[in-house]
């Protein structure tokens, strides 16, 4: 995180099918997210739907490719991460600007139904052991970022710990 940045969690639906690009050997997709607040209305004894926020959002590496294969136009998500300006002049010399949604992480939301998760193939540990340029081989997705300890999954409890 840096200073004076502006970070957020949006909940809403993918309004727009997932665009995949690489930029400069970097893979970044991007799509449109709705976020429609629901707010009740004592007068109608019911939930209002109150006015649609779109954003477009961006998802840089690993998160892009998971992104990709993952989500689809309608899937209710969560997706934190921080505001960004994107500032640019256009062919008639305007300047011209729009705010992004940097996704930092991007998941289903599990309140409106279930998923599965696929874990990510490991990442090989060292730039040293790649193969050479001759011998060079694409790696779907690069290594992971945690080592992992496996916990025991048995309801059984050590003697020491059940005394």
């Amino acid at each position: 995180m840096s200073v004076g940045d502006t970070y957020i969690t949006v909940v809403g639906r993918i309004g727009s099918e997932p665009d995949f690009k690489e930029l400069r050997q970097t893979p970044q997709v991007s799509f449109r997210l709705a976020s429609t607040p629901r707010q009740f209305e004592k007068a109608l004894n019911t939930y209002v739907d109150k006015p649609t926020t779109w954003y477009t959002v961006e998802c840089w590496r690993s998160l892009a490719r998971n992104a990709f294969d993952s989500i689809g136009v309608g899937h209710p998500v969560i997706v934190t991460g921080r505001l960004r300006t994107h500032e640019w002049t256009d062919d008639s010399g305007e300047q011209r600007s729009r705010v992004i949604l940097e996704a930092f992480s991007l998941g289903h939301d599990l309140s409106r139904g279930t998923a599965t998760f696929t874990k990510n193939a490991p990442r090989s540990e060292s730039f040293e052991s790649a193969p050479q340029a001759s011998e060079a081989t694409a790696v779907p997705y690069p290594p992971d970022e945690f080592t992992t300890t496996p916990l025991p999954l048995s309801a059984e409890r050590p003697a020491a710990e059940a005394a």
